[in-house]
């Protein structure tokens, strides 16, 4: 019986890196966005982030103290989502938003349904939305004492012309990691050069919804437009850091490029159709929750008898 294979919890993804070693590099690359946000909005806005990584750590750690589980806080599981939270979070948001948003996502999104590898959301969207629909005026409260005006997109939305160069580089509004594209851009490279992540979620993402803008954004083809809407908000940060999660994302080839274009789809939908000016998040958990089926459709079928019943 010593013998026999271990096998741990989904995701079972072949790679040389361990878990906590994917985890320090996912850590690692989203380091630029996180230095440029303490740059672009001041200490108060690290100190959010901070916070968001301390609530999700300890609580995970008290859950499985309290129910005498595992330790795992050592996989670094629990500080990317805290630093997801945080990075999606205002620049002045209450104290309490990251430690309330923390809870949620790893006790009620993570832990409850098993741990790492079981959760059917991004625990860190999953938060960010908890609490937008729970504290609406805070987490759309962008004014801070660098920045006093709308977010590009909501300048893009009501009509209003905004700076290409400055929303590229960051010198914008926004939440406190989704402002610079190219800190983004930086990071994300660091983990395709990797291998941790690769072009098919985030490329068919980003080329599905440029497509859609252009049909249906009511600019055309505008390449000035199409691009303010790429570098604008939360896209490009869900694109190369959540929406690739190996959990919540299909494991499937075929299932990414149709999660990919979903994504694409849903963002456009919500930009364009809604009442808001952002959708990322809001697609991103959408499209997670539709990742069975996806999964089931477009899983390859066995060849040989009784293949058409697997």
């Amino acid at each position: 019986m010593d013998e026999l294979l271990k096998v741990s919890s989904n995701p079972h993804i072949r790679s040389k890196l361990s878990t906590d070693k994917i985890m320090l590099c996912v850590i690692i690359a989203l380091l630029p966005a996180t230095i440029f946000g303490t740059i672009n909005f001041g200490l108060y806005g690290l100190v959010v982030v901070l916070t968001s990584v301390v609530s999700c750590v300890v609580t995970e750690l008290l859950f499985e103290l309290i129910l005498k589980k595992d330790i795992t806080v050592n996989d670094l599981s629990a500080v990317v989502t805290g630093l997801l939270l945080g990075l999606n979070m205002p620049p002045k948001a209450p104290i309490y938003l990251p430690i309330i948003g923390g809870i949620f996502a790893i006790l009620v999104v993570k832990m409850v349904f098993g741990g790492l590898g079981q959760n059917f959301m991004n625990p860190a969207l999953g938060a960010r939305c908890f609490l937008i629909i729970s504290f609406p005026a805070a987490m759309t409260n962008f004014v801070c004492d660098a920045y006093s005006g709308a977010t590009p997109l909501a300048l893009i939305k009501s009509g209003e012309s905004v700076d290409l160069y400055n929303m590229i580089i960051g010198r914008t509004s926004g939440t406190i990691g989704e402002t610079s594209m190219v800190a983004i851009v930086c990071g994300a490279i660091f983990l395709i050069l990797l291998g941790i992540i690769d072009l098919r979620i985030p490329g068919t993402y980003i080329v599905t919804f440029a497509l859609f803008i252009g049909l249906f954004g009511g600019h055309g083809f505008d390449t000035y437009y199409i691009s303010t809407q790429l570098a604008g908000g939360g896209l490009m940060l869900g694109a190369f850091f959540m929406a690739t999660d190996y959990v919540t994302r299909p494991v499937t080839r075929a299932g990414q490029y149709v999660f990919g274009a979903i994504l694409g789809i849903l963002t456009g939908i919500f930009r364009v159709f809604g009442a808001s000016a952002e959708g990322v998040s809001y697609a991103i958990i959408i499209a997670n929750l539709l990742v069975p089926l996806i999964e089931k459709i477009t899983y390859p079928r066995a060849f040989g008898r009784g293949g058409e019943h697997l």
